[in-house]
């Protein structure tokens, strides 16, 4: 009978495990899918963005080793020429710009069309150059100078010029001038009760010497002076006239040549024989790599004439020049001559 009962017993266990509930369905794949769904779109998201989903920037993860990497260009693309900000200079520029302005050359002549009577025209010119000399220390070329460098440089003026500037620019460029004067003066004289008079008044017109452009004009006037004669009374009212416009004329000049240097001192590039239009185009990119400023006046198959505006001396300069013609494939260009801040080559192709 006990037999019975517990063969009945393990009966009963055996069906109570029978109809126990099936175990859960396993969801972990379909976790796992969801996971990598969403993984792929924070992908998707950050390289659109460039910003992960926590908010910061995201790091690329290097690719594997045979995977060839490739690095965007800069925002853009590539630049011919190197990046200067106008107005904005290093130490050593500011210290070029200042060093520059506190040794400016002058030249000094008449306005050859103002229709002066010569003794005044040299007696102007005379005090200028003495107030150069007293007041600044400067060496200066006196007018019977010039008037014999004018015949004496034709011959070499139309060689290297051809006549397209004028032979004072040239002067003025050949003995390193930054500036060149041009007065122009008229002088007035009266008699009464035996005692002589005279007044001056003019003006004074500075040009830049490597371009030619006039950087401004000041207007003078002397005070009424009185002499023993007429002829003495005039040259008094010249010499304080003169003198009344030089510091002027100094301080305007400082402050333009300033004001046009925001790029540095401009010098002039002339290249002879350049038939090949790619070659300057290839040239001129070539320099605004060195140049802070390069701007090309005019071309044709025989002259090329381009403006380089830098806070360097001449000789860096025309170093400079060379660097670039080799970048740009004219290796045999040479230097024809020179003369201050202007520059004359043949390309050599």
């Amino acid at each position: 009978m006990k037999r019975i009962i517990f063969i009945t017993l393990l009966a009963l266990v055996f069906l109570v495990g029978c109809v126990s509930p099936a175990p859960p369905a396993q969801t972990q794949p379909a976790q796992q899918s969801d996971s990598g769904n969403s993984a792929f779109a924070a992908r998707a998201q950050e390289l659109v963005s460039g910003q992960s989903s926590g908010g910061t920037s995201s790091t690329t993860t290097p690719p594997a080793t045979g995977t060839p990497v490739t690095t965007p260009p800069a925002s853009g693309g590539s630049q011919d020429t190197a990046t200067f900000v106008p107005g904005v200079l290093s130490a050593d520029e500011q210290g070029f710009l200042e060093n520059f302005l506190n040794r400016l050359q002058y030249m000094v002549y008449y306005d050859p069309t103002a229709n002066m009577p010569e003794n005044i025209a040299k007696a102007a010119v005379a005090q200028a150059n003495r107030y150069l000399i007293e007041q600044l220390g400067r060496t200066v070329l006196d007018i019977d100078q010039l008037e014999r460098l004018r015949q004496d440089q034709q011959t070499a003026y139309q060689a290297e010029t051809g006549g397209s500037i004028d032979i004072m620019q040239y002067l003025a460029q050949k003995y390193n001038a930054d500036v060149y004067i041009e007065i122009a003066l008229q002088a007035t004289s009266e008699t009464r009760n035996g005692v002589s008079y005279g007044q001056a008044n003019g003006s004074m017109k500075m040009y830049e010497t490597s371009t030619g452009q006039l950087l401004g004009t000041i207007a003078f006037q002397s005070p009424q002076v009185r002499n023993t004669s007429i002829e003495a009374a005039i040259n008094s009212a010249v010499i304080a006239s003169v003198w009344v416009g030089m510091p002027r004329m100094i301080d305007q000049s400082k402050a333009l040549i300033r004001n046009s240097m925001s790029n540095g001192v401009r010098y002039q590039v002339i290249i002879q024989n350049t038939p090949d239009s790619r070659a300057m185009s290839d040239f001129r990119r070539a320099l605004g790599r060195v140049f802070r400023e390069v701007v090309q006046e005019s071309y044709s198959a025989s002259e090329t004439k381009i403006i380089v505006s830098t806070f360097q001396a001449a000789s860096r300069v025309e170093d400079a020049i060379y660097d670039a013609a080799d970048r740009a494939g004219m290796p045999d260009i040479y230097l024809l001559f020179s003369r201050g801040r202007s520059f004359t080559f043949n390309s050599g192709l």
